[in-house]
């Protein structure tokens, strides 16, 4: 195996398109509902709106990739769908009334789609190609976002609510420069009227491909009960404002650690199927103590998992995509991945979460520990080429 040196330019253009990208998700996700309701929405209807976002989502994000792969193309419509983000995320703040907003809503969740799994599918060639850790630029990533996330709050104060999808959509139209400059690895040629039958088939007949949808499913998918509730839970048991935030921030922390420091040294020494086999483990114990436990320390120790149940995950799934699946269908797996299994994941499993800790209360973490618990058994049966 030939080692090529590592590349700066290649590293700092991604770690550009990296921070473009989450600073534009952190600056609007949080306060989109509110916006939303300050242009004339009730809730029930920020409520249809968001989850007609997502609906577009998991349909538009696997039909992009395939594109992108049919065309050979992935930079080319990364660049695209970034430049549409943006100009679509302005009409936001022309738009008033549910038809009108649900209308943009709607379209910019069809150009956000693909923005993140495109980024993968490059950056993981890349990465592979310029010896440089995947992980550095998608902690990148995390960091930024927290960034655009705090900023936006202070954004806000100053200059209302309308700042915060102008400085998103600035931030989305500087991603899209960022693709149309950087040097990324050519596709493999192939021809496209073979290549073009049964794209998805030819993917899940992958069996690592396959198993990894169904873990990422029931794993990354749990954490959809702790995202919704996980703050009412602590808020009942006496917690305040800013020992919640502590918390939450904790397991941000956890995540770019992992993303820039252990998971690359976890998966060097585990393999990407044992780093899965360990993220699976780990959101076994973090549910049961989360089902079980409400003292400070307990609460802490779960927090800090959250690097080992999401990130080490994520990783692990980039491993596995880049060595399972061929170079001419990354971006069809990657989106897949990205938009359609875990995008059906988190409208399932948010459902379900709702259902469960109204009847259960904390003790409804058992049931996504139980979730993880299945997993394991396929993470310990990937077998890679």
């Amino acid at each position: 195996m030939t080692c090529h040196p590592i590349k700066p330019s290649t590293l700092s253009a991604f770690l550009f398109l990296y921070a473009a990208l989450y600073l534009a998700y952190g600056m609007q996700s949080a306060y989109l509902p509110a916006f939303l309701q300050s242009h004339g929405l009730a809730i029930e209807q920020i409520g249809l709106v968001l989850a007609a976002g997502t609906v577009v989502r998991i349909g538009v994000g696997p039909l992009t990739g395939r594109l992108a792969d049919y065309l050979q193309a992935r930079k080319q419509l990364l660049a695209v769908a970034a430049c549409l983000s943006a100009l679509i995320g302005f009409a936001y703040n022309l738009a008033f009334g549910f038809a009108a907003l649900l209308a943009v809503s709607m379209l910019h969740a069809g150009a956000t789609a693909s923005l993140a799994p495109l980024s993968d599918a490059l950056a993981v060639s890349a990465a592979r190609r310029d010896a440089f850790q995947y992980g550095w630029v998608r902690g990148v990533g995390s960091v930024a976002f927290i960034g655009g996330t705090l900023a936006s709050g202070q954004l806000i104060g100053r200059f209302g609510l309308s700042f915060i999808i102008v400085a998103s959509s600035a931030f989305f139209l500087l991603m899209a420069i960022c693709a149309v400059t950087m040097r990324v690895p050519s596709q493999d040629t192939h021809s496209a009227e073979a290549f073009d039958r049964a794209a998805i088939s030819a993917l899940l007949a992958i069996a690592a491909y396959r198993r990894l949808l169904i873990i990422a499913f029931l794993v990354i998918g749990s954490h959809a009960l702790n995202d919704t509730f996980a703050v009412i839970q602590w808020r009942n048991a006496g917690y305040n404002n800013l020992v919640i935030s502590l918390m939450w921030s904790e397991a941000v922390v956890a995540e770019v650690i992992v993303f820039f420091l252990v998971g690359p040294w976890l998966i060097d020494r585990l393999g990407a199927a044992g780093a899965a086999t360990l993220s699976a483990s780990a959101a076994v114990l973090r549910w049961s103590v989360m089902a079980s436990a409400s003292e400070m320390p307990a609460l802490i120790g779960a927090q800090a998992l959250h690097g080992l149940t999401f990130a080490l995950l994520h990783l692990a799934a980039m491993g596995i995509m880049a060595r399972s699946v061929p170079d001419r269908l990354a971006a069809t797996a990657q989106t897949t991945y990205g938009t359609g299994a875990l995008g059906i994941a988190s409208a399932t499993m948010t459902l379900a979460s709702g259902y469960l800790y109204g009847m259960f209360g904390a003790q409804a973490f058992w049931v996504m520990a139980a979730c993880c618990a299945i997993a394991l058994p396929l993470t310990r049966r990937l077998t890679l080429p």
